[in-house]
């Protein structure tokens, strides 16, 4: 892994999660785009970390001497940055025909807007998904960083190297994935073209039934200025909340009727404006009615249902979400802590074959810390 910000990192602790050996090379010295603690970057999590200077002839060697044996390498630099520093594909699958090449961008190797930069918001509003996410009349609104960079990005490179790796079972070759955050995120968009296609999505924001639009798909404040987030879609489930609020039959009946929406919200927010959120959560959750509570991430690990499944744990006195998914024959081992920049530089380069000698050469050239 060369060290990078947002997917790439996300992409790599996935593979680590899950078992895979990552090495994530970083460049001496470099400063973080956040001031963060290594020992709280959990994206960092469960591989050791080697500081190499890619500018530098030696530290180039030094990476392709890992390259040489390595299943696959991910980097997330604009298009041709690697290849100007002459570790690009052709340079590191000479190298090692089997390698497979990950590269993780915002808007792809090609097209028009390759080399500009960018980030989440700018990459999800290529594909449509941002101009449906919102309130009617307000405009759209950021949900935070999820879609793009980890939904559209690092899940998909992580899908990707791992197609890549077993396609490579057969021919016995490597190939490069081209993972691009606007193809993820159009792709994680599918549902939205078919109900386009069927006459059942508008464009207009926060009209629709999964935009906020629908007053049975939302969320409502409660008498403690806390909230519940209210999803029955299907009226048998929608039918059960009544039964339970004591919502008239009426609104059962007309559910899906739009002209009668704005009655509806009116009525769920006075209903659920009467009690707590845990009083609702103590009357519904957990029953049809598909109603639960809104956590803070501080109150998510108590949950009785994620602490069951230990959906979060506890890993170098630092909480955080547990890997994903989960197996029931090979399960992963628990995360190790993120390593510091270098920790392990000389460890490794021992076991790639380099000997002492050429270590402290690399060091006092200041290709390697």
């Amino acid at each position: 892994e060369i060290a990078s910000i947002g997917p790439g990192p996300m992409a790599a602790m996935l593979l680590a999660d899950m078992g895979a050996e990552v090495l994530r090379v970083e460049k001496p010295g470099a400063q973080d785009i956040f001031p963060l603690a290594r020992k709280h970057d959990i994206t960092a999590r469960s591989r050791r970390c080697l500081a190499l200077d890619l500018k530098h002839p030696l530290g180039r060697a030094a990476l392709l001497r890992l390259v040489a044996t390595a299943d696959g390498l991910i980097e997330g630099f604009r298009p041709g940055v690697m290849e100007r520093l002459q570790l690009g594909p052709d340079t590191c699958l000479a190298a090692n025909p089997r390698l497979v090449f990950g590269r993780m961008t915002g808007f792809g190797q090609s097209g028009p807007l390759a080399q500009a930069a960018g980030h989440d918001l700018n990459y999800l509003a290529l594909t449509g998904a941002l101009n449906a996410m919102g309130r009617a009349g307000e405009p759209p609104a950021p949900p935070l960083n999820l879609i793009a960079d980890y939904g559209g990005g690092a899940m998909f490179l992580a899908f990707g190297m791992v197609c890549a790796l077993l396609e490579r079972a057969t021919s016995g070759k490597g190939q490069v994935v081209d993972a691009a955050m606007i193809d993820g995120a159009a792709a994680l968009t599918s549902l939205f073209w078919s109900l386009r296609a069927g006459g059942l999505w508008s464009e207009e924001r926060g009209t629709n039934f999964l935009d906020g639009g629908a007053p049975f798909y939302d969320t409502y404040m409660t008498s403690d200025q806390r909230f519940v987030a209210v999803a029955p879609l299907e009226p048998k489930f929608f039918a059960e909340l009544a039964r339970r609020i004591g919502l008239e039959e009426r609104f059962v009946r007309r559910q899906y009727d739009r002209a009668l929406w704005p009655e509806l919200r009116a009525r769920l927010t006075g209903i659920f404006a009467g009690k707590t959120r845990d009083e609702w959560v103590a009357l519904l959750e957990g029953t049809d009615a598909c109603v639960t509570g809104v956590l803070t991430f501080a109150e998510a690990p108590r949950h009785p249902q994620n602490s069951a499944r230990d959906t979060y744990i506890v890993s170098g006195g630092a909480p955080q979400p547990a890997p994903a998914p989960r197996f029931s024959r090979t399960a992963p081992d628990a995360p190790r802590a993120p390593r510091e920049a270098g920790a392990d530089t000389r460890a490794v380069l021992l076991e790639a074959g380099m000997s002492e000698t050429e270590i402290a050469a690399l060091m006092r050239a200041g290709a390697a810390a």
